[in-house]
């Protein structure tokens, strides 16, 4: 796990290190380990190095194989490496390191742009060839590493996170339209390639693409699941499908023990991550390290998890850290914390993950996760009413949308008015081949894109501001594969993730599975009182943000008079949703 950047220079322009080095220096908490520079004719590149594979300093970036003429920067985890470099070693190649970084440059000289096809894991990397005078990027299929851009007049610039290339200073930041209808519509869900910032994109997640010389780049979409089944599937029992989840789980669980150093767990108490745990036990793992956080409670909202993920630490005799976070540690960690988001995310969940990665970090550097599991496996309110929609355009954006189109114009200056970009993003997503029935399209939706941008991210952004790596079992591509063919009433049925709740009763005790659906929570970001409105406040009354004009006075002075009357449908809050924004613009200098 690392941080990447770098400059392409087009048409022979001079290069210049300055960019590379202010990137680099941005992502400091992404590599402690190590940094340094490849300064080639046109092409610069950058790497901070977190060591987890290959703890030596042979495996130190950017790589450059002078035999091959290729120079590789690349962040994160292939776990099927060792078969892939057998592979590669039976084609005649050979290897100075034992990380998976050389067989990544290695099996793209071997197989092309094709190569990424070969790879379980999670990345984001760029090669540059020097023969063929291209530079080619790729980003796994889930999006779970990151890859943003900018293109000048004369370069493009990438790096990890987007704070690093407006550290640059060559980007005069402005707020994207498109993407601030997104944000206040669909859930803070910004899809690629949109980001907040005009003239920054994002590489779409399962996409790859090259970068000629001359500026061009072609981009390809090399991975899509298919939400359908073939003529044997159609015939598979629930029971069938239950065994061939527990043995894909299993095998993505211990996939992603591939490390030279321990693995720990983020154990919310809820039913993903401690089937995790589970899974790791039946695996063999001893002294497995894992981790909790729990924040104050708001009156009859509960603010831990802790007698969940109690029974599940008791039961596998784990190593067990409960963190407890008092109110007065939230609102001083949260500068901190928004200044690691690459995007405004807004869920509560930000602040908690940050927090506990930084405790977890003075323990393990690598941890599994349970994100995903939802997504994939039908585990959100929203997608009974799906099962039986007529209509399921509107009848999506009307149980994950935050607020109205007409709502939306209402909160934000006539600068920012436009088209419902949200509902056409929507409408286009549904007209896709590949998902026939309105839930299938609706898991779909969220696999593809929700899911990428806002847990995954959240995740990112906050372990790495620790220097963690986490890793989601539930986002290897071959159980998002299954998963998408299994029928929509084994998942979404019984409470939702049906199937993954039964397949579970052979590993976890019942009362963790039967258990309340819980979520992540910050009560008092939810329900802003006391410090925590004048905060609010104290944002979104500045003069920055004044000048800003960003939103409409009137609909923020009704926010701020009764905040917990303006909840989204998701359960979250409005002010805190436009503060937020505010809050991440004044961070990041925009």
């Amino acid at each position: 796990m690392c941080g990447i950047c770098g400059e392409i220079f087009f048409n022979r322009q001079p290069i210049y290190e300055d960019s590379v080095i202010r990137m680099n220096q941005a992502m400091a908490a992404r590599g402690p380990d190590n940094e340094d520079i490849y300064h080639g004719i046109w092409t610069l590149m950058g790497h901070r190095r977190l060591k987890i594979i290959d703890l030596s300093d042979d495996s130190n970036q950017p790589m450059i194989d002078p035999k091959l003429g290729l120079i590789i920067v690349y962040n994160g985890a292939i776990y099927n490496y060792k078969i892939l470099k057998d592979e590669l070693i039976e084609k005649g190649y050979t290897f100075h390191t034992s990380g998976d970084t050389e067989v990544i440059l290695k099996a793209y000289h071997a197989w092309g742009e094709d190569c990424v096809t070969r790879f379980n894991g999670m990345f984001a990397f760029a090669i540059y060839n020097q023969a063929k005078d291209k530079v080619f990027m790729a980003r796994d299929r889930l999006g779970i590493k990151p890859l943003y851009f900018h293109k000048t007049g004369n370069s493009l610039l990438f790096a990890s996170s987007l704070p690093a290339l407006l550290a640059t200073g060559k980007i005069k930041p402005q707020i994207s339209a498109q993407a601030l209808h997104y944000y206040l519509t669909f859930h803070s869900v910004v899809p690629a390639p949109h980001t907040m910032v005009s003239g920054i994109e994002k590489l779409p997640p399962a996409t790859w693409a090259v970068i000629s010389q001359d500026g061009t780049m072609t981009r390809n979409t090399y991975w899509h699941p298919v939400y359908q089944r073939d003529q044997e599937e159609e015939n598979y029992t629930f029971d069938d499908w239950k065994e061939r989840v527990s043995q894909t789980l299993m095998a993505s669980v211990k996939r992603r023990l591939v490390a030279d150093v321990p693995v720990g767990v983020l154990l919310s108490g809820g039913l993903d991550s401690s089937l995790v745990v589970g899974l790791l036990a039946e695996a063999g793992q001893k002294d497995l390290k894992t981790f909790s956080i729990g924040f104050d409670s708001v009156g009859d909202e509960k603010g831990d998890e802790f007698l969940y993920s109690d029974i599940i630490a008791r039961h596998f005799a784990t190593d067990h850290h409960k963190i407890q976070v008092s109110g007065s540690e939230v609102l001083p960690s949260m500068p901190a914390c928004v200044k690691a988001m690459s995007e405004p995310m807004v869920s509560h969940d930000c602040i908690g993950f940050y927090l506990l990665s930084q405790k977890v970090a003075e323990h393990v550097r690598v941890v599994q996760s349970g994100q995903g599991a939802d997504e994939i496996f039908g585990g959100y309110h929203w997608y009974p009413p799906m099962m039986e929609s007529t209509d399921p355009v509107t009848d999506y954006r009307s149980v994950f949308g935050d607020r109205s189109h007409d709502e939306f114009l209402e909160m934000v200056t006539q600068a920012y008015h436009g088209d419902d970009v949200s509902t056409r993003f929507i409408r286009d997503h549904f007209d896709m081949p590949g998902a026939d029935t309105p839930i299938d399209k609706t898991l779909r939706l969220d696999t593809l894109v929700m899911l990428t941008e806002d847990p995954v991210k959240r995740v990112d952004n906050m372990t790495m501001a620790a220097g963690l790596e986490a890793r989601v079992p539930f986002l290897d591509h071959e159980l998002v594969e299954l998963v998408a063919k299994i029928p929509a009433e084994h998942k979404v049925g019984h409470g939702g993730k049906h199937i993954l709740k039964e397949a579970a009763r052979a590993v976890i005790p019942n009362e963790v599975i039967d258990r309340p659906k819980g979520y992540f929570p910050v009560p008092a970001l939810k329900y802003l009182q006391g410090e925590y409105l004048d905060f609010v406040k104290g944002i979104l009354n500045t003069d920055t943000a004044r000048d800003r004009n960003l939103f409409n006075r009137d609909y923020i002075d009704r926010l701020l008079a009764d905040p917990e009357s303006h909840i989204t449908p998701l359960k979250g809050s409005k002010l805190w949703q436009a503060a937020l924004l505010e809050y991440w613009c004044q961070q990041h200098d925009i």
